[in-house]
Formats: structure tokens, C-alpha cells, sequence
């Protein structure tokens, strides 16, 4: 049987990816396992979906002035010595890294035991974490066409974004019955601010619910620890700090999606052909990418696009008369999407790589 060891954390969008991947490599007969760190949400999610998973010590490298850039590259030296002893114990035939900190000292451990590497970049542009590890790939796959121009011809491969197949099974009825909504004409509504939520966006719809309920009904996912009790009574508004299991089911009942552009999430979006707003987080919070992330989706005619700065009610309400006056200009634009089978792809190029045909 092939063994493979799947890394990636710090967020869901570093774990759920390689989730995405589990059915078919399960198929194909390979024995699986997880790294990432010690608390990270990776965790709860990989040992969710049943994965013998081990812990390692993960630090940052930051771009601003830290205390922790002091001793985070200690943590990082511990994380590299533990992967190569968990390497060496469970000799796979091939890593996939879908990045995070937490996946570079894993990389560089599978480089140093001759192990084959296989990175996944899901922005347009790659991050630090994954720039740290493309040295030691043997293939980079990546979400964006235009992200081939940024990686070393050789090992670049455009797959797409691998999605999750249970989104695909979603259901209106059982959405309805979980979230004790029901269908009075109003549209429905979805807010999405990822698995940490998103404090900006959390207020601006907080400050335009008056006018959102006149029209619409809306489902609220506003990360963990960051539901306001004092909205539970409001007609037609439910909120909850972070879904998983249901969220097929909430994506079913959506008829229009307000989310931020983190690069998993919109490629889930394409895939379920569904109406949508990107809020992407502004470059003064993040790298930038999601705005260009958001910048590509609008020019293909997959996305509306509301700049987080521009957030208020009006531009709320606005956003969302226009993308439901022209939802099927917007469905049928994705509809037309030539972006590849990403899990088909991406497990293709596992099993040739593992078997050393590639």
C-alpha cells in the first residue's frame, strides 16, 4: 500500500483542501496520514475525517517588527527535527503541502529524507510560506492560470482549486429545518467571513440588518466567539460562530453568497455555480491577495466585487439587488468556467510522483 503525508495549517483554507482529496486517494489504496501543528484547527478538522495525525512545533516569519521573530525560527528548528523523525517512522511515498508555516518544516524534512514533495499554491500569487518550500517540490500545482507565470517552469501545473465533494450534496429542506428559517418569498441570504471570521464585514451587516431583513433573510456565519446574543430574536436572521457539517446544506438554501475572497472559498463558490459577492480583505490586513484574487473572478464574470472600505448599508443593499437582477448572467458565466477537475488532477499527479513516473 502507498503511503502519503498531507500538511498544511493555520487555517481551515490550509486544511480543507487537502480534505478534498481524501475520497479519491482513499480509492486509489493510499494509507494516509497528517501533520500540522500541536493546537492548530487543522487538527480538529484532519482528525475529523478519521486521519492518524501528528503535531509538530510551527513558528512565523513575519514581516513586521515581533518579539516572537526572536524565537519562532527555535520553533521552527524543534518542528523540522520532529518531522524528519515522524517522516522517517512513517516513510511515505510522497508529502502534498497545501502551506501554511506549519507545512515548511515538514517540506524541508521530506527534501532532506529524498522524500518527493508536491506543493499546492491556491492564491494568484504565492505566499512566504510556500515560496519557502518550492525548492524542495517536485511539482507545484496552483488554483490560478496566471500563477504559472510566477513558478519555475518545470514544476509549475495548473490543477484549479480541489473542492469538497459533500458541498455538492446540499439540501434545502434539511437548511431550512437546521436553521429554523422559513421560506416566506424573501431571498435567502448567505455571509461567509471564513473560519476566523471577519470583524469588518460582521459590523457593516449587524449595522444594515434593518434594512437586509425588509428583503432578504439571512444566515450569518461570523467566526468562533463572535456571535451577538442580542440578534437572536431578529425575524428572519440567524448567526453562528462556525459551521461544518450543514454547510452544504446552508450553500443550497443561498440564493446569493456575501463572502471574502480567500482563495478555497471562491473556487467552492464556481463550483456550486453560485451567485456571489466577494468582500476581499484589504492589503493593509493581508498580502493583497484576495483583492486579487476577487480582481480575476470579476473579470472572468464569476463575482460581484465590494471593496472593504466601501462597506455600508447602501453598498450592502445595492451589491445585492445587482447580483439577483443578474444571477443568471453571473450562473451562466460559471457555468462556461474552463477550470479543471482539480481533485482528478491533483491525485493524477500524486500517484504518478509516488510511483516515480513523474
Amino acid at each position: 500500500m502507498k503511503k502519503i503525508v498531507l500538511t498544511g495549517g493555520g487555517t481551515a483554507g490550509h486544511c480543507v483542501p487537502n480534505l478534498a482529496l481524501l475520497p479519491t486517494l482513499k480509492a486509489a489504496g493510499f494509507d494516509i496520514s497528517y501533520i500540522g501543528s500541536y493546537k492548530g484547527i487543522e487538527r480538529s478538522l484532519a482528525e475529523g475525517a478519521g486521519l492518524v495525525y501528528y503535531g509538530v512545533s510551527s513558528g512565523k516569519l513575519r514581516r513586521y517588527m515581533d518579539i516572537k521573530n526572536f524565537t519562532d525560527p527555535f520553533r521552527v528548528i524543534k518542528g523540522y527535527a520532529e518531522a524528519v523523525g515522524i517522516l522517517k517512522k512513517l516513510s511515505p511515498d510522497v508529502v502534498f503541502s497545501k502551506g501554511g508555516f506549519v507545512a515548511v518544516p515538514v517540506v524541508r524534512a521530506a527534501k532532506h529524507l529524498k522524500i518527493p514533495v508536491i506543493c499546492h499554491e491556491s492564491d494568484m500569487t504565492p505566499g512566504l510560506a510556500n515560496r519557502l518550500s518550492f525548492g524542495a517540490a517536485k511539482k507545484i500545482c496552483c488554483s490560478f492560470r496566471e500563477t504559472l507565470e510566477q513558478l519555475p517552469a518545470e514544476k509549475g501545473v495548473f490543477t484549479g482549486s480541489p473542492v469538497r465533494s459533500e458541498l455538492f450534496e446540499g439540501n434545502r429542506e434539511r437548511a431550512l429545518k437546521f436553521s429554523g428559517l422559513t421560506d416566506d418569498g424573501r431571498p435567502f441570504v448567505l455571509i461567509v467571513g471564513g473560519s476566523l471570521g471577519a470583524a469588518h464585514v460582521n459590523e457593516a451587516v449587524r449595522h444594515a440588518l434593518p434594512g437586509l431583513l425588509t428583503h432578504y433573510q439571512v444566515v450569518h456565519l461570523c467566526g468562533r466567539g463572535k456571535v451577538d446574543p442580542t440578534l437572536n430574536q431578529k425575524d428572519g436572521y440567524v448567526q453562528y460562530d462556525y459551521i461544518d457539517r450543514e454547510m452544504a446544506d446552508l450553500l443550497a438554501l443561498a440564493d446569493v453568497v456575501i463572502s471574502r475572497a480567500g482563495s478555497n472559498a471562491i473556487f467552492e463558490l464556481l463550483a456550486l455555480k453560485k451567485p456571489n459577492i466577494l468582500v476581499p480583505l484589504p492589503a493593509g490586513a493581508s498580502r493583497g491577495d484576495q483583492i486579487l484574487n476577487a480582481r480575476s473572478f470579476a473579470a472572468r464574470g464569476y463575482s460581484f466585487v465590494l471593496q472593504d472600505e466601501d462597506l455600508s448599508d447602501e453598498t450592502l443593499l445595492s451589491a445585492l439587488k445587482a447580483v439577483l437582477d443578474d444571477k443568471d448572467i453571473y450562473i451562466d458565466a460559471m457555468k462556461k468556467s474552463p477550470e479543471a477537475d482539480a481533485v482528478s488532477t491533483i491525485c493524477g499527479l500524486i500517484e504518478a510522483v509516488s510511483s516515480g513516473k513523474n
